[in-house]
């Protein structure tokens, strides 16, 4: 993945990442209001040795020596039962000296000899009550229990610093809190949007079909959801930008295989990715620039193209196939233009074998030789061999896939399935791209050659084409 991939993920996740970053910072918050606040007091106490008014300068610097070595020892002493049972029986604490060791703390800073004494409560005035108690008892255990000598003290233990009661609680730290949570947040957020990433099997944008084809992608739909109701956008609304998302397919399309048959197949590799609304567009577009376009109905399982142009459809391609119907009998005017449509008429028990017929063969040869594009509505390419048979017998196929739906292993079977017959993909076109985000649809990104260029002299090829038909 390169840097685009990596923004493209974070800009498609930013919703799921700022919400992970909400809770974490409303958990850290929730916690911090619930919890008990924690109070910290410290009292700290200085070791020394005694000695007598004439101890020489030598006498000193030992006893200091002998009390930084012993202070690490006093440490120990300050958790222990015979300093904290004194505590509680001074301030008739209801606890156990295991219990209270786990509040109270101690430390020796490197090199000195002072000893800091920390206790945690959820009451200020008893944590500094404490602390002081026992750095006091401390001092007394030290001083009169362990090193005593014959009723004198080799060692002197004095508080320097007494514990005062905190205004403040230790803990929860709120900033800190919220601070944490925010970041572990961002940090689940953004995990959870490159599992979601990678886990995704689907196609999204244009990168996702670059790397399964390096054929071309003609165009680029936008999703509609009132599609089903008006699937002939180009004609019920020239306008609309799918109409002219269908224009740029058909002038991307009019750069492809030039001096070749213009016939083409246009399927899917799954069902529900908008086969037969691409062709049914594609036709009219191509049309309202003056060409002879020839639209057939390929799927002679589940026909939908008589039904989307609201032609007759009982009599069509199988009657053709079949010998019962002569083509122009059968071949019916669509609009204004010069767009004839035959629909699959009824449903034989045998598509593969009419479509892959020699009458079919002689059928499409006579179509293209008279119109300048024939476009064939065809079944998936996964669920039956229609679409792979009539590739064959056309200039290419051209291949729809599904923003969102199409999974990557179905595009990539498509594409192997097209390879395995030597049939050729034409390009491929993108369909139901959402309108916002870092996938959605826009006409600079998908394109064949310059798209610009292609844009801005659209209109002028149409002007062409119409001047020349009209001749």
């Amino acid at each position: 993945m390169d840097l685009r991939d990596y923004l493209r993920v974070f800009y498609k996740n930013w919703i799921l990442i700022a919400a992970c970053a909400l809770l974490g910072i409303a958990i850290a918050a929730g916690y911090s209001i619930v919890v008990t606040p924690k109070y910290q007091a410290t009292t700290e106490l200085y070791v020394s040795v005694r000695s007598g008014d004439s101890a020489a300068t030598t006498d000193l610097v030992q006893g200091t020596s002998f009390a930084r070595q012993a202070v690490t020892s006093y440490v120990s002493v300050v958790n222990s039962a015979s300093v904290l049972d004194r505590v509680i029986d001074e301030l008739k604490l209801d606890t156990t000296a295991t219990a209270l060791a786990a509040r109270v703390s101690a430390e020796s800073p490197l090199n000195t000899v002072l000893i800091d004494i920390t206790v945690t409560d959820d009451d200020p005035k008893r944590a500094a009550a404490i602390a002081n108690s026992v750095g006091t008892n401390t001092s007394y255990i030290v001083t009169n229990k362990l090193e005593n000598s014959e009723g004198a003290s080799l060692v002197n233990v004095q508080t320097i610093q007494p514990a005062t009661a905190p205004t403040r609680p230790s803990s929860p730290n709120v900033p800190l809190n919220v601070i944490l949570g925010l970041l572990i947040g961002l940090g689940v957020g953004v995990l959870a949007s490159f599992l979601r990433s990678i886990l995704d099997t689907r196609i999204h944008n244009s990168h996702d079909i670059e790397q399964i084809t390096d054929r071309p992608i003609l165009g680029a739909v936008s999703f509609d959801p009132a599609a089903k109701k008006r699937p002939l956008i180009v004609h019920a609304d020239p306008r609309n930008p799918r109409a002219e998302s269908f224009r740029i397919l058909r002038t991307n399309l009019q750069y492809v295989n030039l001096g070749g048959p213009r016939s083409y197949v246009v399927t899917s590799s799954v069902p529900g990715e908008g086969k037969s609304t691409t062709a049914a567009n594609l036709a009219i577009s191509l049309a309202e620039t003056g060409a002879r376009v020839a639209l057939i109905d390929g799927d002679l399982r589940l026909p939908k193209v008589a039904e989307y142009m609201g032609i007759e459809g009982a009599v069509g391609l199988t009657d053709v196939l079949i010998g019962r119907a002569q083509i122009t009998d059968v071949l019916q005017k669509w609009g204004r233009g010069q767009l004839y449509v035959l629909p699959a008429g009824r449903i034989p028990p045998n598509p593969s074998e009419l479509l892959g017929s020699s009458v079919m063969v002689t059928l499409l040869n006579d179509l293209t030789s008279e119109f300048d594009f024939v476009l064939v509505d065809a079944p998936p390419l996964l669920l039956v061999t229609d679409a792979a048979v009539i590739s064959k017998l056309t200039g290419g196929a051209i291949l729809t896939a599904a923003s969102g739906r199409t999974k990557k292993n179905e595009l990539a079977a498509a594409v192997r399935a097209l390879d395995h017959i030597g049939s050729r993909l034409v390009g491929v076109v993108v369909t139901m791209l959402p309108v916002k985000g870092p996938d959605s649809y826009g006409y600079g990104v998908y394109g064949y050659g310059v798209q610009n260029e292609i844009i801005e002299d659209e209109t002028a090829v149409e002007h062409r084409t119409r001047r020349t038909a009209q001749a």
